[in-house]
C-alpha cells in the first residue's frame, strides 16, 4: 500500500513555502521513485474561516492515517482576539496530543556558507550542529489546572507544571538514542535546584541513563544552558529538556545560524510517524510577496524522509542539493546580505535543478 504525506500548508507564508516542498516530493515520486500519495487539507485560520474549526475532525481523521505530515504555519493577528479553543495554534496543540508526537527534535545546524549571517561571531558557530530533543505532549502548556479566576478581588491566572515518570522516560530514551547516532553526548537541561518536577526529571534522565553506557550524560540548568548557547555553542551535541524549556531554547538556538527561514523540525510519535514543520512560523507580513525562505520546509521534508519514511538516501540527496545551491550563492531576502535575492519559488525551483543534475551525474557514471 502507498504511503501517503499529508500536506497541511495553513496560515501566512505555510502555502508558498509548503508549494516548494510539494513540488519536490513530485520529483521524488517521478524521477527516485520514491511511491508516495500526496494529500492536502486546511488548518489554522485557513480552516477555521472555511469551517468554523482550526482542526476539522476530517483533517485530524487524515492526520491519524497519514504516514507524514508536512505543516507549513499556523496563525495571524486577525485571529488573536477568537476564544483560545478557536486560535490557529490550538490546532496544532491537538494535533500533537491526538497523534502523542512526544519527541519534538529541533536542529540548529550552520551551513558554512552562512556563517557570517549569524549574529556571533564566525569562529563561534562555523559548523554548528546541535540537536534539541524537547518533550512535545506534556509540561506546564498541557498540565491541568489551569486558568483564570478572581480570589480575593482580583483576578489570578494559573498553569500546573507536571510531568510522569513514564513520560520523562520515553523523551530520555528517545534523545540517548539520537545521542548515539551522533556524538554520544547529552546534556539533559532542567530547574532541579528550584522545581520537584525538574528533580524528579533529572532522577529519571539518570536512571534511563544506565541503559546507554555509551553516552556521556551531563545536566544543566536552563538558566545556564541558555547563556552557554550564546557563550559558546559549541559545546553541546544533543540536548533534551521539557516543553517550555524546550520550547524557549530552541529558539534561541535557531538564531545561532542566521536565519529561523533555515530551520527544520520534527515531532515523533512511537511509531515514528511525525509531523514535520518549519520553525519560522507564519511571517504575515511579507505573505503573498514571494519572499519567504522556503528552505526550511524543504528541510523539514527531508527530516521527513529521514525519520518516518526511512529513506535516508534521498534524504542524504535533499541536504546536499540544499548545500550546493548555497554554494551557488543564491538567496532568499533573509539570508541575503544586499539587495539582490530571489523569490521563495526561484530557490525552490534551484534545489529541484540540482537534485535532476546530481541524478543525471549519477547515471552518466
Amino acid at each position: 500500500m502507498a504511503r501517503t504525506i499529508l500536506l497541511l500548508p495553513g496560515d501566512g507564508i505555510g502555502p508558498e513555502v509548503i508549494s516548494e516542498a510539494e513540488k519536490i516530493l513530485a520529483v521524488f515520486n517521478q524521477d527516485f521513485d520514491l511511491d508516495v500519495q500526496v494529500e492536502s487539507a486546511d488548518i489554522g485560520g485557513a480552516a477555521y474561516e472555511k469551517d468554523g474549526n482550526p482542526l476539522p475532525e476530517e483533517v485530524l481523521a487524515a492526520a491519524k492515517e497519514s504516514s507524514a505530515i508536512l505543516l507549513g504555519a499556523v496563525g495571524g493577528p486577525q485571529w488573536e482576539t477568537l476564544e483560545r479553543h478557536l486560535r490557529p495554534e490550538a490546532a496544532l496543540l491537538k494535533l500533537r496530543a491526538e497523534l502523542d508526537l512526544f519527541s519534538n527534535l529541533r536542529p540548529a545546524i550552520l551551513f558554512s556558507q552562512l556563517a557570517d549571517s549569524s549574529s556571533l561571531k564566525p569562529e563561534l558557530v562555523r559548523d554548528l550542529d546541535i540537536m534539541i530533543v524537547r518533550e512535545l505532549t506534556g509540561g506546564i502548556y498541557f498540565g491541568q489546572p489551569r486558568g483564570v479566576e478572581t480570589r480575593g478581588g482580583e483576578r489570578v491566572g494559573f498553569n500546573t507544571l507536571v510531568y510522569s515518570e513514564s513520560e520523562i522516560s520515553r523523551i530520555a530514551h528517545s534523545a540517548f538514542k539520537i545521542a548515539q547516532a551522533r556524538k554520544k553526548r547529552l546534556c539533559s537541561v532542567d530547574k532541579a535546584n528550584v522545581l520537584e518536577v525538574s528533580g524528579l526529571w533529572r532522577d529519571v534522565v539518570e536512571s534511563v541513563a544506565t541503559a546507554y553506557p555509551d553516552i556521556e550524560l551531563s545536566h544543566m540548568y536552563v538558566d545556564n544552558a541558555a547563556m552557554q548557547l550564546i557563550r559558546a555553542p559549541k559545546q553541546f551535541d544533543v540536548i533534551v529538556t521539557g516543553n517550555m524549556f524546550g520550547d524557549i531554547l530552541s529558539d534561541c538556538a535557531a538564531m545561532l545560524t542566521g536565519s529561523i527561514g533555515m530551520l527544520p523540525s520534527a515531532s515523533l510519535n512511537e511509531s515514528a510517524q511525525g509531523l514535520y514543520e518549519p520553525v519560522h512560523g507564519s511571517a504575515p507580513d511579507i505573505a503573498g510577496h514571494g519572499r519567504a525562505n522556503p528552505l526550511a520546509a524543504i528541510l523539514s521534508l527531508s527530516m521527513m524522509l529521514r525519520y518516518s519514511l526511512a529513506e535516508s538516501d534521498l534524504a542524504d540527496r535533499l541536504d546536499q542539493a540544499v548545500g550546493h545551491v548555497l554554494d551557488s550563492g543564491l538567496r532568499t531576502a533573509d539570508i541575503a546580505w544586499d539587495n539582490q535575492y530571489c523569490t521563495t519559488a526561484q530557490m525552490g525551483d534551484a534545489v529541484i535543478e540540482q537534485l535532476r543534475t546530481n541524478l543525471n551525474d549519477v547515471k552518466e557514471i
